[in-house]
């Protein structure tokens, strides 16, 4: 995948997350999600925070949330283990909407071997689960990309659940 494309899929979502107007913005540091990350870190009007572990940015989220607060996280699937058991005891429990935006590891262009091990189980993870998400990859149209992310936001408020949104910035 070219800078160019990667930068154009990245671009689609910082347009949603302009959409979307959040307060607080959560997240880990990621290379893969650099810019998205420098986006929010600059953006007027809104907190943003690197958070040290995904499952206490489950918590984090779900406190703003409950203060009606428009908050949202982005994290890296690789993380996805790790907030498990946050995300189903609490706001999958207590039906707590949150919103998170995670990197896509693993597939086409990626460069780190041992990523694989866990990123290729996501998404069945993610069903065993019963957490919902939407994906965003090369199958999906660019002009679909924004949208997506805002129409993903909306249903985790509609639905009163945790709603991710797998986003491949790598290719593939």
């Amino acid at each position: 995948m070219s800078n160019s494309e990667s930068d154009e899929r990245s671009r689609a979502i910082i347009d949603g997350i302009e959409a979307i107007d959040p307060r607080y913005v959560l997240h880990l540091p990621s290379s893969t999600l650099v810019k998205i990350i420098d986006h929010v870190n600059a953006r007027a009007n809104t907190v943003a925070f690197p958070i040290p572990r995904e499952e206490e940015g489950v918590g984090i989220l779900a406190g703003l949330e409950l203060a009606g607060a428009r908050a949202i996280a982005i994290v890296q699937d690789n993380g996805i283990g790790n907030l498990l058991t946050a995300l189903t005891t609490f706001p999958v429990a207590y039906h707590i909407p949150q919103f998170y935006i995670v990197s896509q590891r693993g597939g086409l262009g990626e460069y780190n071997s041992m990523i694989h091990v866990i990123c290729e189980k996501v998404e069945p993870i993610l069903d065993a689960a019963d957490v919902r998400y939407f994906k965003l990859d090369g199958r999906v149209p660019m002009e679909q990309w924004t949208p997506t992310v805002t129409k993903a936001y909306e249903y985790s408020r509609l639905t009163h659940r945790p709603v991710m949104l797998l986003v491949n910035l790598m290719g593939g």
